[in-house]
């Protein structure tokens, strides 16, 4: 749910307020980051330290042993590699098996055993799906993969993936009511529709008519479970790749108290006794001890939602919770032209999306993007071509009384709206949270709350700026200053003549 809101400079009032779902998920969607390995088991809230051998007592399944042997025939890990696959909090991780420095390497992978567009266009169906996006060509040959069982050559890998994560794309409809109202429910909804146009286009245009590639069926649950491998496992930093899976080094579970993402590498080494080969190398980013949990950060600049989307889990952190409010320029002012000039000539357009961040001050260019979007009456004479070089300068500062109440009245008028849309209030998620949920629930509960929090935090900013409008200086003061026409306390100078 994007909050979205449109100024008219000639109202005081908010007009055609609506929500608005994703701003648009074909181009957000394909960019696949670092990601989590949460299988059925797995717990939300991310360990802020990492996870000693007291709680890694439960073996790991046969389908993990069978893995870390396949990984040895294939010359990746052997008795001396630092790290084995455990059972952890989250579900599976890798654990140090002696004392580990910062940036000490933990594991190498050669390319050969790495999934991506180039182990799909070298496969039997890599000539039909050379037109797709990546993810769908990865996604596509994931599922036939899986679908061969053990006449695969990845069957070993393909056996440790979970059938499904935490994430929110996997919910329930009654799970997903627990989300009524908050931005996530709109974003999850709308990456479903995605999903499922995209595979009903794939289904036509290359699985049907490829029926000798793809003899086993394959639904759109397939592609579901694909998309949710790909969100939430792979690699996306590495020079030249955008979306790779790397087996075992998807193991690496995610530590909120880790501040760098600096742990994936890609270099030249051995691949084996005789051969040289591309290598993925994993780091630690810590020191870590024998017997703990070898984590890594998996994207420092995400909110809850995107972590609960893509990953599955969300963390305490504030700086984690936040809201997007989208503003836009509407085509109906009658000055239209001019202020979307001004916004394109300034990073901006006719809609633009502002991330506030709980405990976060709002972004200045909002404010800036705010008092253009309203201006008008006797302020308009600041959208003529004489002040386009200085205007967003001057949008920096309050511009006038009637502007600057419309804006904070706007603004608190769509942080109601919003806050009307949730069916709990923070005390009564509060209280929900010092019970023992759910995980699904947990996350749920911790988005609401924290949606809710920063909307009330908006509102407070704006309530502030509301009462102090008596006390703001205003353009028409400031120029009457720079000439020396008003006084310290804005009063008018008078010049007698002598």
């Amino acid at each position: 749910m994007m909050t979205t809101f449109t100024l008219s400079p000639s109202s005081t009032s908010m007009i055609s307020p609506f929500i608005k779902t994703l701003k648009n998920p074909t181009k957000t969607l394909p960019h696949f980051k670092r990601s989590s390995t949460l299988t059925l088991s797995a717990t939300l809230s991310t360990p802020t330290s990492t996870t000693t051998t007291s709680s890694l007592q439960k073996p790991v399944s046969d389908s993990v042993q069978t893995f870390w042997k396949w990984l040895k025939d294939e010359g990746v890990v052997s008795s001396k590699t630092p790290v084995k696959p455990a059972v952890v909090p989250e579900g599976l991780g890798l654990v140090a098996q002696k004392d580990l420095g910062r940036n000490d390497v933990v594991l190498e992978v050669p390319k050969r055993l790495w999934i991506n567009p180039d182990a799909v266009a070298a496969s039997e169906i890599g000539s039909v799906c050379s037109g797709l996006k990546p993810w769908l060509s990865v996604a596509l040959y994931l599922i036939r993969e899986k679908k061969k069982n053990d006449t695969s050559s990845w069957r070993y890998y393909l056996d440790v993936l979970p059938e499904y994560t935490n994430s929110t794309i996997f919910w329930s409809e009654e799970e997903l009511a627990e989300i009524q109202g908050t931005q996530l429910l709109s974003t999850t909804l709308s990456v479903k529709d995605y999903v499922q146009n995209e595979f009903l286009k794939v289904e036509e245009e290359i699985i049907a008519p490829n029926k000798q590639l793809f003899p086993s069926p394959i639904t759109l649950d397939d592609f579901f479970w694909a998309f949710g491998i790909l969100r939430s496992r792979a690699f996306s930093r590495l020079r030249g790749q955008n979306l790779v899976l790397i087996p075992l080094a998807d193991l690496m579970n995610h530590s909120s108290s880790i501040t760098t993402e600096d742990h994936a590498y890609e270099i030249k080494g051995a691949a084996g006794l005789f051969s040289w080969d591309t290598l993925f190398s994993l780091r630690t980013p810590v020191s870590v001890k024998a017997g703990e949990q070898v984590m890594i950060q998996y994207d420092i600049n995400k909110s809850n939602a995107d972590l609960a989307l893509d990953y599955g889990f969300i963390e305490s952190k504030a700086d984690r919770n936040a809201f997007t409010l989208t503003l836009e320029i509407s085509e109906s002012d009658p000055f239209f032209g001019d202020k979307l000039d001004i916004a394109e000539s300034n990073g901006l357009g006719e809609t633009a999306y502002f991330d506030i961040v709980l405990d976060h001050q709002v972004p200045p260019a909002m404010l800036q993007y705010l008092r253009l979007v309203a201006l008008g009456g006797t302020d308009a004479f600041l959208l003529e071509s004489i002040f386009r070089n200085s205007i967003w300068g001057h949008l920096d500062l309050p511009i006038s009384r009637t502007n600057e109440e419309l804006i904070c009245q706007v603004v608190r008028d769509a942080c109601k709206s919003a806050l009307s849309g949730y069916h709990t209030t923070i005390e009564e998620d509060e209280k929900l949270k010092g019970e023992k949920l759910d995980p699904r629930l947990e996350i749920a509960v911790g988005i609401r709350q924290g949606e809710k929090k920063v909307l009330q935090q908006i509102d407070e900013i704006f309530k502030d700026r509301e009462s102090e409008l008596n006390e703001l200086e205003y353009y028409q003061e400031r120029r009457l200053k720079d000439l020396g026409l008003c006084g310290e306390q804005g009063e008018i100078i008078f010049w007698e003549p002598k």
